[in-house]
């Protein structure tokens, strides 16, 4: 895996091993294994309860696993010493359900925030970059806006922004389809389509929203919450086609006509 570089296809980013989590006693999933390579836009989806959101709070750092690893780059995320875990999770944009914007701050001091609290750049430097994040998610002129006086599709780009704030190597959603209409639905799939192909960011979403599922994502793993494993991986368009699996082709196939 060394000795990439950076635009290489193939490069693993993240790689899961033999990953169990648990609640306590409670068994979420177990044999986790795949990888996520660099560029990819990464679907993780299964039924309602399978443990989705659960398996991105693992990668980003916030739950450690009951057993197995979670290697960024070749090193496991919980043996890093501190310091080096640290730059790591700066180098992670997260964007979560409802956007978590900070309602008592403009979406420039939102968006403001990471950059001051992590970088050594000027006031001016910061505005412009700014403004720049917000132009790169449709929101140009928008800086002096509060949260509350946008709607849920403008709320959910500005977050995008701000987790985009300090250039990250990997973004990660959670949900980011929930609540919002189907036309803002399809901007906010189409803005995270052309991040991916203009910045090359690694991007890792949790949904279960099928017109996102084959709008964006070139590969993903499937979990099961019966068996309380991953049943599927690759990209779901070819899980679509060729998955023999009952369980798979059901949730691929909801009330779709084309499927």
């Amino acid at each position: 895996m060394g000795g990439h570089t950076d635009c290489d296809p193939t490069e693993i980013h993240v790689q899961v091993a033999d990953l169990t989590m648990r609640y306590g006693d409670v068994l979420i999933q177990q044999h986790l294994n795949f990888s996520i390579k660099r560029g990819d836009i990464f679907i993780i989806m299964g039924g309602s309860g399978c443990g989705k959101s659960t398996l991105l709070r693992h990668l980003i750092g916030l739950i450690k696993p009951a057993a197995g690893h979670i290697y960024y780059a070749d090193v496991s995320f919980w043996d890093m010493d501190e310091q080096v875990r640290g730059a790591l999770m700066r180098s992670i944009g997260v964007l979560y359900q409802r956007g978590a914007l900070w309602t008592a701050m403009t979406l420039a001091e939102n968006v403001a925030l990471p950059l001051q609290l992590y970088t050594e750049l000027s006031t001016q430097e910061i505005a412009e970059l700014v403004s720049y994040k917000l132009a790169l998610v449709g929101l140009a002129g928008f800086e002096a806006y509060y949260p509350s006086e946008i709607s849920g599709g403008m709320q959910k780009r500005a977050g995008l922004a701000r987790a985009m704030a300090l250039d990250p190597e990997i973004l990660f959603f959670d949900e980011p389809s929930a609540g919002l209409d189907p036309l803002s639905a399809r901007r906010l799939d189409d803005l995270i389509l052309e991040l991916s192909q203009s910045l090359g960011t690694t991007v890792v979403v949790v949904t279960h929203e099928l017109a996102s599922i084959f709008a964006i994502g070139n590969n993903s793993v499937f979990l099961d919450p019966q068996e309380k494993t991953m049943i599927a991986q690759g990209d779901p368009k070819t899980l679509l086609q060729q998955s023999e699996d009952p369980r798979v082709r059901r949730f691929l196939t909801r009330g779709d006509e084309h499927a």
